[in-house]
């Protein structure tokens, strides 16, 4: 009965033993990896205003949209087609 007990002991000692080191190692891989990160030097890019579409209605940036005569287009074929009638 003794002996079975000791080994009880040493397997359970070994388990501790063994979860306490993994758990070390995930630490320091943790650390490890967090000091590798670069850190954000460039800001995030600022919002710009949406405009919409006078032909199809879709939402775009303004910098890449066309101004053609006070009125905003996604594309030059809808900017020569116009603005859709009203039916």
């Amino acid at each position: 009965m003794g002996k079975t007990l000791f080994w009880i002991a040493v397997f359970f000692a070994v388990l501790i033993a063994s979860r306490f080191l993994a758990h070390q190692a995930a630490k320091k891989r943790f650390r490890d990896d967090k000091a590798q990160q670069a850190p954000r030097t460039q800001p995030l890019p600022s919002s710009e205003q949406m405009v919409c579409c006078a032909h199809c209605g879709v939402f775009l940036p303004r910098s890449e949209a066309l101004l053609n005569d006070n009125e905003t287009w996604c594309s030059e074929a809808h900017a020569k087609l116009g603005s859709p009638r009203p039916r």
